[in-house]
């Protein structure tokens, strides 16, 4: 078996039209099934802009008694991310969005292969919003150990 690549994601979230509204309006995801009703969850799918497939994101809706994603060091996702674009710019422009939209940045780092911004969608999954840094020879496993993080300065 070969894997080709990721090809989509599906979250748990305790109120769809909140979480919709995030993956939509803030982070820019291209609705292609809104808040419907599909095998018995409520459920919206989302592509981004590029549409290279079928569904790129599923969120399906459990209700607001859903268990709180634990803290800490715990078995399980930390974060996904996300490629916004190859510049400082556009990330510039992404933190611009964030604090219009009043979605609280906790990290920016500068991993020295990419620049990335850290915030918490509405449920509280980690995603990281990044830009490749130009350059990096991503054939050269060396980058990986050689890179020490750093904080972001924008």
């Amino acid at each position: 078996m070969e894997i080709k690549e990721l090809g989509h994601l599906v979250l748990f979230v305790r109120d769809l039209s909140t979480s919709a509204h995030f993956y939509r309006d803030v982070l820019g995801w291209r609705p292609i099934l809104d808040e419907s009703t599909q095998r018995g969850s409520v459920v919206a799918a989302f592509n981004a802009p590029g549409g290279r497939t079928h569904h790129e994101l599923l969120l399906i809706e459990v209700g607001p008694s859903a268990a709180v994603l634990p803290t800490g060091r715990r078995v399980g996702m930390y974060h996904f991310g996300l490629k916004i674009g190859t510049s400082d710019d556009e990330l510039r422009d992404a933190l611009e969005v964030l604090r219009a939209n009043d979605v609280a940045l906790v990290g920016a780092t500068d991993h020295g292969m990419t620049h990335s911004l850290y915030i918490v969608d509405p449920d509280g999954n980690e995603i990281e919003l990044y830009v490749d840094v130009p350059g990096v020879d991503w054939e050269d496993p060396s980058w990986f150990t050689t890179s020490s993080p750093r904080p972001l300065h924008l």
